[in-house]
């Protein structure tokens, strides 16, 4: 704490990360991760890019993305103009905060739900208002039937893996016309219904992607909010008030790359979904309660055992999953799904844990 601090930094708190271990073999289950490499052409895009560093690197990136954007837009079957490129999902939803649901009403999000969307509120001084999720962990849209400046929420939710099925969306979009509703898919790729195919009918939607994880590029930081074009230009004008060139040159080359090998990012996923439901049914055998997930990692309790003393037993183990010291989650761990080698590991330190 310091004299020269603005009073906003005195009123935050901050977004905690998931812990980074310094080790050199953890089995490290707790920031959702993609468990398999990327696609082999993203490496060959990249040595193609640093071929001749000198010239490459000491040039700025193009601000606009525009041959990324142009990639993803086909992919998805949208124009270039309905595309938004940023620096990790975290930034398009930062900017996102700021330029679409800054309002006189309350922003509203659940109550259990990725963890920055309060963090933003405060930084960017938004009221909002959180919605509680149901004794099963779901959202109910009829519960956003009231006047609001926004919604946003993960489909599938985060940490509960549990996802709206498209219908549902469509019903809360149409049901707000007079505000945006951000619909944060990090997820999506592992079972759930993408709502893009919604936005050429709903102005007021906006889909948020990250190629974190099913593309497993978290260290490339990359993410994408596809919307109405004026929606993307609301973006773009906030972008360009604060960093005109938010994408750096090989980041750029090596998610195009990536959206271009489908097939291997088609294989990734159904191995992680795999991987999913085999965890989901050996965590069950051993007394788990599961909340049925679409993503690529499970929430799980236990009734005989605290969620934080089994989390601190596994890392002294140097396993490591995720606990939330928050109310209503705070008996539950998200694990993400790893190789079948790392979770085999973490089951058989469960079985051990939970006999003694």
């Amino acid at each position: 704490m310091s004299r020269y601090w603005s009073d906003i930094v005195h009123r935050l708190t901050p977004y905690v990360p998931g812990e980074q271990p310094a080790l050199a073999h953890p089995v490290k289950l707790n920031t959702n991760e993609n468990p398999y490499p990327p696609s082999p052409a993203v490496l060959t895009a990249i040595r193609n890019e640093l071929g001749d560093a000198a010239e490459s690197l000491r040039r700025y990136p193009d601000p606009t993305a525009r041959t990324l954007r142009e990639t993803v837009a086909a992919h998805h079957g949208l124009a270039v103009e309905q595309v938004f490129a940023g620096n990790g999902s975290d930034e398009v939803l930062a900017m996102t905060f700021l330029a679409l649901l800054k309002h006189d009403r309350p922003l509203l999000f659940p109550d259990i739900t990725y963890s920055f969307y309060p963090t933003y509120a405060q930084l960017y001084e938004i009221d909002y208002r959180t919605v509680p999720l149901d004794d099963a962990f779901k959202v109910r849209i009829a519960d956003y039937a009231v006047p609001n400046g926004g919604i946003v929420f993960p489909n599938p939710n985060a940490p509960t893996g549990h996802a709206l099925p498209l219908a549902d969306i469509e019903k809360l979009v149409a049901a707000n016309p007079d505000s945006v509703v951000v619909i944060d898919e990090a997820y999506v790729d592992f079972g759930a219904q993408s709502a893009i195919s919604l936005i050429a009918r709903y102005p007021n939607l906006l889909v948020v992607h990250t190629v974190s994880k099913s593309r497993s590029l978290a260290g490339m930081r990359v993410g994408f909010a596809f919307g109405d074009a004026a929606l993307i230009d609301a973006l773009v004008r906030v972008k360009d008030s604060f960093n005109s060139y938010p994408l750096d040159r090989v980041a750029q080359v090596a998610v195009t790359a990536a959206y271009n090998d489908d097939a291997w990012f088609r294989d990734t996923c159904a191995k992680v979904i795999a991987g999913r439901e085999r965890l989901s049914a050996a965590l069950t055998a051993l007394g788990f309660d599961v909340v049925p997930s679409a993503a690529n990692f499970v929430f799980a309790r236990h009734a005989g055992h605290d969620a934080a003393t089994l989390a601190a037993k596994l890392r002294e183990r140097e396993i490591f999953v995720r606990h939330f010291r928050t109310p209503r989650a705070d008996q539950h761990l998200r694990i993400t799904i790893g190789t079948d080698a790392e979770c085999d590991t973490l089951l058989a330190a469960l079985r051990e844990l939970l006999n003694t």
